[in-house]
């Protein structure tokens, strides 16, 4: 069971922003909101940890391994955190009518894919999407399939009208999984939004935000993200209340001071900046040539190259290099609080010394979030995850291409930790478009407004409580 005093901290945090992000004392919530969340670890079992941080390295070997695979608004989904920081998670609704799926949020990839109810037992206890209850739906017989580093997803290509964050994008495409070699949903998710650039789609699909970035339906031509924090809260539940992605606008609320910028390097397809220098412990680590980072909110960790890697490490006595399934991983005293900046051509940004511990293996051996890319040549020199993103508040935009940061506001730090139930999503949309499916050439159609309600379903254990905002 949840403490009042946390659902009440959480509820107020809540209702003192309004729809353009700004405080109100007065104003009840009329945003347009579908919830992320975090996922939790069930468990600290050893053998769990070094499987889950295996996964992890191979994931990223095939992501970024080279293998493919006119109104006006804003709106904001509310993130749940999944798995103490180890995976963040939004809601969208798909189909006519609408039915609501938890998809991890992933500024590493482009596609968006669903299961299947023809998948069977391979894909897990989550929802699945069910086509035949859906008038919209198109399948474009176009098959499709996704190398993982411990598996693969297959299936085909569809058209559906799907909806987030108070917006609707019609004929938008993505993928029906009806197979999957891994479990790689933990419930409730039933698949992943790609929130990168078209050009990396393995379904050839413009995604969905690029579609309502390009065609003018949000207010500025750009996504924010803040992400919780509940790795050093004991007892924290599987899942709780995650952050926020804001489309179309940045929230004010939540960070202060002004974001930095920083441009995309060459055509976009990740979000990848240049990453100038990196400081552990004060000392200053060698990343010459070596420093491009993708920013990747569905990669817990951090990857870097072998020879940084090591050299974190080597500030932070009683470091070992892990072995087994650990292997490109480093275990260190968890007494030791390591302080971590990073630099990307103007401020400095820190790292709280909580989210340098991955995981905590025994009474004194943790690992650390840093581990040593399996990506080989070709690849990014680094990916940065949630890890740092924890830090600041992020922002996406779409012209010019490029990355910013701003400092967290006390108003979104003060989000960390707070034990409470999780939002569900709100199904209905206030801007429409359409999306022609085809990455290289999509077409928008005309865009249209109606009214729109905020439904915040709060669950915990066999609890539930909901609240509806008219």
């Amino acid at each position: 069971m949840f403490a009042s005093a946390g659902l009440t901290t959480f509820l107020f945090l809540l209702l003192s922003q309004d729809a353009s992000g700004a405080p109100t004392t007065s104003t009840a919530v009329v945003g347009r909101s579908i919830p992320i969340r975090r996922l939790n670890h069930l468990s600290q079992n050893f053998t769990l940890v070094a499987q889950r941080a295996k996964n992890q390295r191979d994931i990223l070997a095939v992501k970024y391994g080279g293998q493919s695979l006119q109104q006006r608004g804003t709106g904001y989904n509310l993130i749940v955190n999944q798995g103490t920081d180890t995976g963040y998670y939004g809601t969208i609704a798909i189909g006519t009518p609408p039915v609501s799926y938890d998809v991890i949020l992933d500024t590493g990839s482009s596609d968006l894919w669903l299961t299947s109810s023809t998948c069977g037992v391979s894909c897990g206890t989550s929802p699945t999407y069910d086509p035949t209850k859906s008038s919209t739906f198109q399948n474009l017989s176009t098959p499709f399939e996704i190398q993982y580093g411990s598996g693969a997803v297959a299936g085909y290509v569809a058209e559906e009208t799907v909806q987030m964050a108070g917006f609707s994008v019609a004929k938008q495409g993505f993928g029906v999984v009806d197979a999957l070699s891994s479990n790689f949903n933990t419930n409730p998710v039933s698949g992943i939004m790609g929130l990168a650039w078209s050009s990396l789609s393995s379904t050839q699909q413009t995604p969905f935000w690029q579609t309502l970035a390009s065609d003018g339906s949000w207010d500025s031509a750009l996504f924010g993200v803040q992400l919780t924090r509940y790795g050093n809260v004991s007892g924290a539940a599987q899942n709780e209340p995650g952050g926020v992605i804001d489309m179309g606008y940045t929230n004010s609320s939540l960070y202060t001071g002004s974001i930095e910028y920083h441009n995309l390097i060459g055509t976009p397809q990740y979000w990848e900046i240049n990453m100038t220098t990196l400081t552990v412990q004060g000392k200053s680590i060698d990343i010459a040539g070596i420093s491009t980072a993708i920013i990747d909110t569905g990669t817990t960790n951090i990857a870097g190259p072998a020879s940084a890697i090591a050299s974190i490490y080597a500030q932070i006595p009683g470091s070992q290099a892990g072995t087994g399934q650990l292997q490109g991983y480093y275990t260190y005293p968890c007494s030791t609080t390591v302080n971590v900046q990073f630099n990307f051509g103007g401020n400095t940004w820190s790292m709280s010394s909580v989210d340098f511990t991955h995981s905590q293996v025994s009474t004194t051996e943790c690992i650390g979030a840093f581990f040593i890319s399996s990506i080989g040549q070709g690849g990014p020199s680094w990916v940065i995850g949630d890890a740092f993103l924890k830090n600041v508040y992020s922002v996406f935009k779409y012209s010019p291409a490029s990355v910013g940061f701003a400092a967290l506001s006390e108003t979104a730090i003060a989000q960390n930790g707070v034990k409470a139930a999780v939002p569900s999503p709100t199904i209905g949309a206030v801007t429409t478009a359409t999306n022609t499916g085809v990455a290289s050439s999509a077409t928008l159609g005309a865009v249209s407004s109606g009214p729109f309600s905020i439904l915040l379903c709060f669950w915990l254990a066999s609890t539930s409580i909901a609240l509806l905002f008219w």
